[in-house]
C-alpha cells in the first residue's frame, strides 16, 4: 500500500511520472525534500540548454548545461517524463551530429546521449526513432579519417570505444527501413581480397539493428542472414573480418532466441569454437600465426552458445556436453599455455550468460522487446543438463595455475541454478582442504569458491534442504585460518568468515527445541546447533589476540618515530576489524556482552605500542563500541578519562617531549571507541571536553596528535549524517524465541521498500554541542597563534575535519567578465541535511582570515618550515572542497562496494536482492555523493584569492611543498567554472623573458602548472582559443628568460614532458560551432515543454538574432588564431587543420623548415608539408555512372559476386589498353579496386573528364599560399639541397620507405601536376644510378610519389612520364640489392593502389618483362618477382590475363636450385591463386585456377609417388652439366611446391583443393617420424605442411577423400604413427 500512496503524493508535486528514478533516494533522512529539489533543477536545465541551443551558443551554454544534466541523472536517475526524455535524446542526437564539432564536445554529447539510452525497456521503438547515416557519416569521418595521418586532425584514443557504444545504444531505434538502406551502402565493399571487406564487415557487426517485433523481420535480420552465414560457413581461414561476423551472429542469437534457425549450422559452430581456441595437439606443432591473432572473442561465443541453448531436440547441448569432453583435460591444473586464459574465460562466462538468459525468460519484468517464445524458453531439464556438463572442468579449474577466481564465478552461478548438484562436490573438496596444514593453495582455492555459493548454501530452498546445516562446521573448521605466519591464508579466511557471519544470524536458539513442537527435523538440527556460536565467537577473539601479540612492534622498530604499518599490516588490520565488527554486528545481546566483557580486559590488562597492535586492539573496541555503544561507552569512557587524569596529575607531563606508554595507550583507545553514534556520546560531553583541554597542549607531538584525532572523531560522530545500525534483518532480533525464530530469516536478502535504516542526524543539541567544542577549542587558537604553529596548525585542521559538514561554504562576490555568455552560468545548489545557522559565526572564514596572513608570514621569512607549509595546504584544500567527507576515500568505498555486491549478488532473480548491510552502504554513498558533487562551481574572489595563494605555494622553493600545492590547484582549477582564464595568466606572467626576477624554482613551478597532473586540468591544452594563443606563445619565448637555464636536465626533461603531453593530449579544437536549424527547433521544444516548466522562457527575437551573428563572429574571430610566425615547430603542425587552410607567413615557415639544420624539424616541416598540400588541393569534378550501359550487360536477378560480364570492362585487357588519347579521354576509369566485385554501388560516381575538370595550376591563377611552394620548388638550389638532406641515412640498416615523405612528393605533383618535373629529372637520374641503400630509397619514395600524383594529368603528360620513368625504373631495378628490394617493393604496391590497372599499363609491362630476362642471376630475378608482386597483389582481381601470363612464365621454372627463389616462387604462386575462392553466390574467376594448376604438377611428381626407395634431399652441384634425371627434377620441383603449399596456408581464404590432398601420401613419405633434428630442407618443409594442413577445416564433401588417401597409406606402411597423425 504505502509505496502507492507515496507514489501519488510524488506525482501531484511533479507533476508528472518519472521515468525511473533513482530508488536510493526515497532512503535518504531528507527524501521528502528531494521531489521539489529535483523538480527546480530538472526546470533550470531545460529552461537554459534550450535556450542555449535557440541562441546557438554551443560553448560555454550548451556544453555547460548538457553536464549538469549529466550530473542530474547521476543524482536522481532518469526522473523526468517520457516527453522530456524522448526531447533530451533527440536534442543530443542532433549535438553529436553537428559536422565539424569540436571533438571534446562530441563526446561529452556521446556519452551524455548513451547514459540517456541506457535503460532501453523505458523507450519503445513506438517513443523514438533516430536516423542512422548521420551516425555514420560522423563515424566514418573520424575512425576512417582521410586527413587524420596528414596531421589535419587529432583524435583522441579513447573516441573509438565512445562512438561504438553510441552506435550500440541508438541501433535499437533505427528505422525498420534501415537494414536495407545499410546493405545497400556496404555491400558493395564486399571484396573479400580488400581491406575494403574489413570495414563493410564491422560496419554490418556495428550498425545492423536486431531486436524488431517478429512482423519485421523480413524487413531487418532476414534480409542478410543466408548470405552472412553462407559466407562464414566457405571461409575457413580465420580473416580478421571472421570474428565480426561471429559477433553479429551472437548478438543475432541473443535478440531473437526461437525465431532464428541454427540447426544446420550447430556442428558446424562448434567446430569452429573449438578450433578458434588453438588447442595445441601433439608434441611440436606449428601453428599459423594468423589464427594466434584472430580468434573469436570468448564473450561472443558465449552469447552465441547460450542463446542457442534449449529449443525442441536441444541439439547445442549435445555438441556442449562433446565440446568440455574433448577440452577436460586442458583444466587440468598441471597443464598451462597460451590457450589456457581463453578456456578460463569459456568456463567463468558461459554459467554466467545462461543465468542471465534464465533471468530474462522467468524473472524479468516484461517491456515492449518481444518475450523469447515459449517452445523456446530453458525447462528445467535444460537447466540441470546444463549444469551437469559444466561440473566436471569446474571441479578441475578449481586448482588451476591462474588462480581460482574464474572457478569460484562459474561456481557461483552454477549455484544459483542447481545449487545440489555443485555445492556437495566442493564441500567434499573443502572440508579435507580445512584439515591439511600442508597445502594453502588448496585452502584458498576452496574458500574463495564457498564464498561465492554463501547464499545458495544458505537459502538452501527446496532441492538443497540440507545446506545451512553446514554453516557452524565450516565456521569452526575455518578458524586455524587466522594464522600470523601466512598472509594470504589469514585474508582469506577473514574473508570466509566475514561472508558466512553476515548471512545468518549468531543467535542461540538451543531452547526453542524446548519451547516450539512446530519445528521441521531440519530446524530442530539447526536449533541444536546454534548453542556453538557463543564459543566460535570467544574462539575467533582468542584468535585475534594470538595474532596482534604476535605482530607487536619489534624493538628494532622502535627507534624510529615515523614508524609506519607495512602494506601488509594495514591489510590485515582491515581485515581483522572489519570481520569481528560484521560478527558484533550479527551477535544477539547475550553474547555480544560477554564478547564485550573480553574484549575490554585484554585492551586494559595490556599495553599497546600506538602503532601496530595498538591501532588492531583499538579498532576492536571501536567495532564493540559501534554495535552496541550505550554499553560499551558505560566501560570505555570512565576507564579511560580516569587513566589519563591520573597519568596527567603531574604539572611536568605537560611538557615532557616522551610520554609515557600508558597515557598514550588510552589517549588511542579513548579516540577509536568515540567514534560512535553522536547521541550516545552526549551523556559524556563534560568528561570527554575536560581530556581535550588536558591534552591538546601537550608538548609531546605524539601526544596532541592522538587529542586532535580525538578532537576530530568527537566532532564528526556528532555533526556528520550517517546509518546506525548494519544487522541483516531490520529492528534487530532481540525478541522472545516464541515470536521470532532467528534461523529462519538465515540468508535473508535485504528489501528495498523496507530498509528502516537508523539515521543518526545531528540533534538540535547535538549542533548546539559542535559549536560549543569549537567555540572553546578553535577561537583561542585562531586569535593567537601560539609560538608552536604546528600544533596550532593540527587543531585548526581536525576542527575542520570533524565539524566541516556543519560549517557553510565560503561565500561572497562572483569573479565575472571571465567569459562571454548570453545563458546563465550559476551553480545548482544540493540540500544535504544540514540547515546552515546564520547567527552562529562563519568559521571557514575565520580560518581562512588567520591562514592566509600567516602563510605569507612563513612564505616571508621561514620558507623552510615544510611541516607548516604542508598544514596549511591541507586547511586550504578543506577550506574549499570539504563537506564532510573526502574525494578519494568516496572513490575506494565505492570500489569496495561494486566488489562485495560482485561477490555476493543473486542474478538469477535480480530486483536488488542485496544484503542488507549493502543496501545501507549504497544509500550512504548515495548521501555522500551529494556532498561531493561540486562540479561548476562559482568562481568567487575568496576562491580566487586562495588559488593565487596556491599557485604562489605552486612556484615555491621547495618541491614538496610544490607538489602538494599544485595537486590541490588543480583539483580546484577542475571545480570552478573558467576559473583557469583568471589563472593562467598569472602563471605565464613567470615564463616572461623581460623579467629578471624569477627564480628557478618558481620557473619550474610554472611549467609544472602548466603541464598538469595526469588525471586533472592541463593549462598548456585547454580547449580555448584564447588560453592556447597566450600559452603557447609564453612556452615558446621563455626559452630566451633568465631562469632558463639548459643546465639542469630537470628543466629540460620539463619541456620535453610538456611538448609531449601538448602532442599527445591536443585535440583538434572546433572553430566552425554551427548549430542546425533541426537542433534549434528542438531546443524550442525543450523551453516549451511542461512538466516542470522551465523556469526562463524562449529567448526573444532579437536574442536569437544576437546569437546567430555571435556564432558568425566566432567563426570569423576563429581564423585568427595566427598571431605569430615564430611559434615553435611542433605546435604550429598541430594547429594544421582540414577546414581552415594555414595562412602564407606560415606556409613559408615550412617550406623554409625542409631545408633545416636539424632532422628533427625537417620530419616534422615534412610531415607538415603533405598537411598543407592535401589544404591546397583543388576538389576535382565526379559524375554518376551506370554500369549497365558501359557494359551493355543487364544486372542479374539476385545476388552474383566475382567475375561476371557486368564487370569484365574494368579487368586489364591487353588487346584494348588506351593507347591515344581518345582513346584515354573516353576511357571510364574507375580506380577504387573493390567496386563491382559483389555487386554495384546505387549510384557509381567517377570522375568528370579532362574536359570538365579544373584547369592545371598557373602562374596566374594560384594564390598566395601556392605561390610560395611554386617559388621554392622550382628553385633548383632549393630542390639540389633538398634532394641532399632526404638522400642522407637516417638510422643504418632500420631505414623503411617513409610514407610521410611519398605524402610530400604525391601532393606537389597532384597540385602542381608535371611543374615541378623539369628540376627534378636530372636529380632523379643521378640517384637512380647509385646503388646506395639510402639514395635507392629517395628515388623510390620520389617515383611512388609521381605515379600516384599523377592521376588526373593529361595524356600527353602521362605520357611523356613514362616515357622517361621506365628507362629510369629499369636502371634502378638492375642495380637492386638485398636492402633495396623491399623498398622497391613498396614503391610498386603504393603506387599501384587504389589505381585503374589500365591507367599504369605502361608500368605493368615493364616489369612483367623483368623477370624474363634473367641476366641478373637468380638474386635479381627473385627480387623483381617481389616488386611485380607488390604491383599485382595491390590490383586484386582486375588484372586475371597478368596473371595467366605470370604463371605460364614461371610454371618451367619451378625447379629452381636457390633456396630464396624457390620461397619467393612459392610466395608469388599464393598471390597468383588467391583470387580463386569458392565463396557463396561467386563466378568461377578468371585468374588462374589452383585445380587445374596441381594437377599439371601431380602429373611431374608420379617418379616419386610411385617408387618405393626414400626420398633423398639431393644436393646437386650449380654446374651440373647434362639434363638430370626426372627423379632429380621431381624433388626440385616438390620442393618448390612446399614452399608454395606453406604460404599459402596462413594466407588463402579456403583450404586445400582436394588435388591438394591427393599430394598427401608423398608428404607422409617424407616427414620423418620421429623428431630427428638433422636439418634437412625437405623433411622439415614437408612435416611443417602436414600439420598446417591439418590445421584447416576439411568441408564435409573433402572428408571422404582424405580417409581414402589415409587409409591406403596405413594399407602401405606398417610403420609406427607419429603423433601428428592424429591431429
Amino acid at each position: 500500500e504505502e509505496p502507492i500512496e507515496q507514489g501519488a503524493k510524488q506525482v501531484e508535486i511533479l507533476g508528472f511520472v518519472p521515468q525511473k528514478e533513482n530508488v536510493y533516494n526515497k532512503l535518504l533522512p531528507y527524501a521528502y525534500k528531494l521531489d521539489r529539489e529535483s523538480n527546480d533543477i530538472l526546470a533550470q536545465i531545460k529552461g537554459n540548454l534550450g535556450r542555449a541551443v535557440q541562441l546557438r551558443e554551443l560553448w560555454p551554454g550548451v556544453l555547460l548545461w548538457t553536464r549538469k544534466l549529466s550530473t542530474y541523472l547521476r543524482l536522481y536517475g532518469r526522473k523526468f517524463s517520457k516527453e522530456d526524455h524522448v526531447l533530451f535524446i533527440k536534442l543530443l542526437c542532433e549535438l553529436v551530429t553537428i559536422p565539424k564539432l569540436d571533438i571534446s564536445m562530441m563526446q561529452s554529447f556521446a556519452r551524455l546521449l548513451i547514459n540517456l539510452l541506457k535503460k532501453k525497456e523505458l523507450l519503445s521503438r513506438d517513443d523514438l526513432e533516430l536516423p542512422w547515416r548521420p551516425l555514420y557519416d560522423l563515424y566514418e569521418s573520424i575512425l576512417y579519417s582521410k586527413t587524420e595521418h596528414l596531421g589535419l586532425n587529432w583524435f583522441p584514443n579513447s573516441v573509438e570505444n565512445v562512438l561504438k557504444t553510441l552506435v550500440k545504444s541508438c541501433r535499437l531505434y533505427f528505422p525498420e527501413s534501415a537494414t536495407q538502406e545499410m546493405l545497400d551502402e556496404w555491400r558493395p565493399l564486399l571484396c573479400p581480397f580488400d581491406v575494403t571487406m574489413q570495414k563493410a564487415i564491422s560496419y554490418f557487426e556495428l550498425f545492423l539493428p536486431t531486436i524488431m517485433p517478429p512482423e519485421q523481420h523480413h524487413k531487418g535480420f532476414k534480409l542478410w542472414f543466408d548470405d552472412m552465414m553462407d559466407l562464414w560457413v566457405s571461409v575457413q581461414n580465420l580473416p580478421a573480418w571472421e570474428g565480426n561476423l561471429v559477433n553479429l551472429f551472437a548478438r543475432l542469437a541473443n535478440d531473437n532466441i526461437g525465431y532464428v534457425n541454427w540447426d544446420p549450422y550447430i556442428p558446424k559452430i562448434f567446430t569452429r569454437v573449438l578450433r578458434s581456441f588453438n588447442l595445441p595437439v601433439g608434441t611440436s606443432q606449428m601453428i599459423v600465426p594468423r589464427y594466434l591473432s584472430n580468434s573469436y572473442d570468448i564473450g561472443h561465443v558465449v552469447l552465441w552458445i547460450s542463446s542457442m541453448l534449449g529449443g525442441p531436440q536441444n541439439q547445442v547441448q549435445k555438441q556442449l556436453n562433446g565440446l568440455f569432453s574433448s577440452i577436460a583435460s586442458f583444466y587440468h591444473p598441471s597443464n598451462n599455455g597460451r590457450w589456457l586464459m581463453k578456456l578460463m574465460k569459456l568456463l567463468q562466462r558461459l554459467p554466467a550468460s545462461v543465468v542471465r538468459r534464465l533471468h530474462r525468460e522467468r524473472y524479468k519484468k516484461p517491456c515492449w522487446i518481444t518475450p523469447v517464445p515459449a517452445s523456446h524458453r530453458l525447462t528445467d531439464q535444460d537447466v540441470t543438463d546444463f549444469v551437469e556438463s559444466m561440473k566436471q572442468p569446474v571441479l578441475m579449474a578449481m586448482f588451476s595455475k591462474t588462480g581460482s577466481m574464474d572457478a569460484a564465478q562459474a561456481l557461483q552461478n552454477l549455484a544459483l541454478m542447481r545449487p545440489e548438484l555443485v555445492i556437495p562436490p566442493v564441500l567434499e573438496k573443502t572440508y579435507p582442504a580445512m584439515e591439511t596444514l600442508t597445502e594453502p593453495h588448496q585452502l584458498t582455492a576452496t574458500l574463495s569458491c564457498m564464498i561465492g555459493m554463501a547464499r545458495s548454501l544458505l537459502s538452501g530452498g527446496r532441492h538443497y534442504p540440507e545446506g545451512p546445516a553446514h554453516v557452524l562446521p565450516l565456521l569452526m573448521r575455518a578458524l586455524p585460518g587466522v594464522d600470523p605466519n601466512d598472509f594470504s591464508k589469514c585474508m582469506i579466511t577473514f574473508q570466509f568468515i566475514a561472508t558466512f557471519t553476515t548471512l545468518v544470524l549468531l543467535v542461540d536458539c538451543s531452547s526453542a527445541l524446548h519451547e516450539k513442537n512446530d519445528l521441521t527435523e531440519m530446524e530442530r538440527e539447526l536449533c541444536s546447533a546454534s548453542a556453538e556460536f557463543e564459543d566460535f565467537v570467544l574462539q575467533f577473539m582468542d584468535r585475534c589476540f594470538a595474532l596482534i601479540d604476535s605482530s607487536t612492534l619489534e624493538q628494532t622498530r622502535e627507534e624510529t618515530e615515523t614508524e609506519k604499518m607495512t602494506h601488509l599490516e594495514s591489510l590485515v588490520e582491515l581485515g581483522l576489524s572489519s570481520t569481528f565488527s560484521t560478527i558484533l554486528t550479527q551477535c544477539s545481546m547475550e553474547i555480544f556482552k560477554v564478547a564485550l566483557e573480553k574484549v575490554f580486559n585484554f585492551a586494559t590488562t595490556n599495553i599497546f605500542e600506538t602503532r601496530v597492535a595498538g591501532r588492531m586492539v583499538a579498532d576492536m573496541c571501536r567495532a564493540a563500541a559501534k554495535c552496541h555503544p550505550a554499553e560499551s561507552l558505560r566501560l570505555f569512557v570512565p576507564y579511560c578519562c580516569n587513566a589519563i587524569t591520573h597519568l596527567t596529575a603531574n604539572e611536568d607531563v605537560s611538557n615532557e617531549e616522551e610520554l609515557d606508554k600508558e597515557l598514550l595507550w588510552n589517549l588511542q583507545l579513548l579516540s577509536e571507541v568515540a567514534r560512535v553514534d553522536g547521541e550516545k556520546l552526549l551523556p559524556y560531553r563534560t568528561q570527554l571536553v575536560q581530556i581535550l583541554q588536558l591534552t591538546l597542549r601537550l608538548r609531546c607531538k605524539q601526544g596532541y596528535s592522538l587529542a586532535c584525532n580525538l578532537l576530530h572523531h568527537i566532532l564528526r560522530s556528532t555533526a556528520l549524517t550517517y546509518p546506525t545500525d548494519y544487522c541483516s534483518v531490520p529492528g534487530g532480533f532481540n525478541r522472545p524465541l516464541q515470536e521470532y525464530l532467528p534461523i529462519k530469516d538465515w540468508g535473508r536478502p535485504g528489501d528495498v521498500w523496507n530498509l528502516e535504516i537508523q539515521w543518526h542526524v545531528p540533534s538540535a543539541e547535538e549542533t548546539a554541542f559542535v559549536f560549543y567544542v569549537l567555540d572553546l577549542l578553535l577561537q583561542p587558537e585562531l586569535q593567537q597563534v601560539k609560538n608552536d604553529v604546528l600544533q596550532s596548525l593540527c587543531i585548526v585542521q581536525h576542527c575542520l575535519l570533524g565539524a566541516g559538514s556543519m560549517l557553510r561554504p565560503l561565500d561572497g562576490r562572483t569573479v565575472t567578465g571571465l567569459v562571454p555568455s548570453m545563458v546563465s552560468l550559476e551553480e545548482t545548489k544540493l540540500y544535504i541535511g544540514v540547515d546552515y545557522d546564520e547567527s552562529r559565526e562563519n568559521y571557514r572564514e575565520a580560518i581562512c582570515k588567520v591562514m592566509r596572513p600567516l602563510l605569507h608570514y612563513i612564505l616571508e621569512h621561514s620558507e623552510d618550515d615544510t611541516k607548516s607549509l604542508f598544514a596549511i595546504i591541507k586547511i586550504i584544500s578543506d577550506l574549499m572542497h570539504f563537506r564532510g567527507s573526502h574525494k578519494h576515500e568516496f572513490d575506494s568505498r565505492w570500489k569496495s562496494f561494486i566488489l562485495v555486491k560482485k561477490s555476493m549478488e543473486n542474478r538469477l532473480h535480480g530486483k536488488k536482492q542485496h544484503i542488507r548491510a549493502l543496501l545501507i552502504d549504497r544509500v550512504l554513498l548515495q548521501h555522500e555523493m551529494r556532498k561531493l558533487l561540486v562540479e561548476g562551481c562559482e568562481y568567487k574572489t575568496v576562491h580566487q584569492d586562495l588559488l593565487r595563494d596556491l599557485l604562489r605555494l605552486s612556484t615555491s622553493t621547495y618541491s614538496q611543498v610544490r607538489s602538494k600545492a599544485q595537486n590541490v590547484l588543480f583539483t580546484a582549477l577542475g571545480t570552478y567554472n573558467f576559473c583557469c582564464r583568471d589563472i593562467t595568466p598569472r602563471v605565464l606572467e613567470l615564463l616572461e623573458p623581460t623579467r629578471t626576477d624569477v627564480t628557478q624554482q618558481q620557473f619550474k613551478g610554472a611549467l609544472y602548472c602548466l603541464l598538469g597532473n595526469h588525471c586533472g586540468v592541463c593549462l598548456a591544452n585547454l580547449h580555448d582559443w584564447d588560453c592556447i594563443a597566450q600559452t603557447w606563445l609564453s612556452i615558446v619565448r621563455s626559452g630566451l628568460s633568465s631562469a632558463m637555464s639548459l643546465e639542469k636536465p630537470s628543466i629540460v626533461r620539463l619541456f620535453d614532458d610538456l611538448a609531449d603531453k601538448v602532442h599527445r593530449q591536443y585535440e583538434t579544437i572546433g572553430i566552425y560551432f554551427t548549430v542546425p536549424e533541426s537542433a534549434v527547433l528542438l531546443g524550442r521544444h525543450i523551453t516549451d515543454s511542461s512538466q516542470p516548466t522551465p523556469h526562463i522562457g524562449t529567448p526573444t527575437e532579437q536574442e536569437l538574432e544576437q546569437g546567430l551573428a555571435l556564432q558568425q563572429d566566432k567563426n570569423h574571430e576563429a581564423v585568427q588564431p595566427w598571431k605569430f610566425e615564430h611559434i615553435a615547430i611542433g605546435f604550429l603542425s598541430l594547429l594544421l587543420r582540414d577546414d581552415y587552410p594555414l595562412p602564407a607567413p606560415a606556409v613559408l615557415f615550412f617550406v623554409q623548415s625542409l631545408n633545416h639544420d636539424a632532422l628533427v624539424v625537417r620530419k616534422m616541416a615534412i610531415a607538415a608539408m603533405a598537411g598543407i598540400l592535401k589544404q591546397l588541393k583543388r576538389p576535382l569534378k565526379k559524375i554518376p555512372v551506370s554500369p549497365c550501359d558501359i557494359s551493355g550487360v543487364t544486372e542479374p536477378e539476385g545476388l552474383v559476386a566475382g567475375d561476371k560480364p557486368g564487370n569484365d570492362w574494368l579487368q586489364y585487357h591487353g588487346d584494348s589498353l588506351p593507347n591515344t588519347q581518345q582513346d584515354w579521354d573516353n576511357f571510364c576509369f574507375v580506380e577504387k579496386t573493390h567496386w563491382g566485385y559483389y555487386c554495384w554501388p546505387k549510384n557509381l560516381m567517377v570522375y568528370a573528364p579532362a574536359a570538365e575538370q579544373p584547369k592545371d595550376l598557373s602562374a596566374e591563377n594560384m594564390n598566395e599560399r601556392e605561390r610560395v611552394i611554386y617559388d621554392h620548388f622550382t628553385e633548383p638550389m632549393f630542390i639540389k639541397q633538398l634532394i641532399e638532406f632526404l638522400s642522407l641515412e637516417d638510422r643504418k640498416g632500420k631505414d623503411k620507405f617513409n610514407p610521410r615523405r611519398f605524402c610530400l612528393f604525391k601532393g606537389l605533383f597532384r597540385n602542381y601536376s608535371d611543374a615541378f618535373l623539369p628540376v627534378l629529372k636530372p636529380h632523379m637520374e643521378q640517384l637512380a644510378n647509385d646503388s646506395h641503400e639510402s639514395t635507392q630509397r629517395c628515388v623510390a619514395e620520389i617515383i611512388a610519389g609521381l605515379v600516384r600524383g599523377s592521376k588526373h594529368w593529361s595524356f600527353s603528360k602521362v605520357e611523356a612520364l613514362w616515357k622517361f620513368l621506365i628507362p629510369l625504373m629499369r636502371t634502378a631495378l638492375s642495380n637492386i640489392t638485398v636492402e633495396t628490394y623491399a623498398d622497391w617493393g613498396t614503391c610498386v604496391a603504393t603506387a599501384c593502389e587504389s589505381r585503374d590497372p589500365r591507367k599504369l599499363h605502361w608500368l605493368f609491362e615493364m616489369l612483367m618483362e623483368c623477370p624474363l630476362s634473367g641476366e641478373g642471376g637468380s638474386f635479381v630475378d627473385a627480387c623483381h618477382l617481389y616488386v611485380l608482386q607488390g604491383g599485382l597483389a595491390q590490383q586484386e582481381w582486375r588484372v586475371p590475363e597478368l596473371l595467366h601470363r605470370l604463371l605460364s612464365y614461371l610454371e618451367p621454372k619451378l625447379t629452381q636450385v636457390y633456396k630464396n627463389v624457390r620461397e619467393r616462387i612459392g610466395s608469388v604462386l599464393t598471390y597468383i591463386f588467391m583470387i580463386d575462392v569458392t565463396l557463396p553466390h561467386t563466378l568461377p574467376t578468371k585468374s588462374p585456377h589452383i585445380a587445374e594448376f596441381t594437377e599439371r604438377i601431380l602429373s611431374q611428381l608420379k617418379p616419386l609417388i610411385e617408387g618405393d626407395e626414400e626420398i633423398q634431399n639431393h644436393v646437386v652441384e650449380e654446374n651440373g652439366v647434362g639434363e638430370q634425371d626426372e627423379r632429380t627434377q621431381a624433388i626440385k620441383l616438390l620442393k618448390t611446391v612446399l614452399k608454395w603449399l606453406m604460404a599459402s596456408a596462413g594466407r588463402s581464404f579456403s583450404t586445400p583443393v582436394p588435388q591438394q590432398l591427393q599430394l598427401l601420401p608423398l608428404l607422409f613419405k617424407i616427414a620423418p617420424v620421429e623428431n630427428d633434428d638433422s636439418y634437412d630442407e625437405l623433411k622439415r618443409d614437408a612435416k611443417m605442411c602436414l600439420s598446417l594442413m591439418s590445421q584447416g577445416l576439411l568441408y564435409p564433401e573433402q572428408i571422404p577423400t582424405v580417409l581414402k588417401v589415409l587409409h591406403e597409406l596405413v594399407v602401405l606402411t606398417d610403420l609406427l604413427v607419429s603423433p601428428c597423425y592424429y591431429a
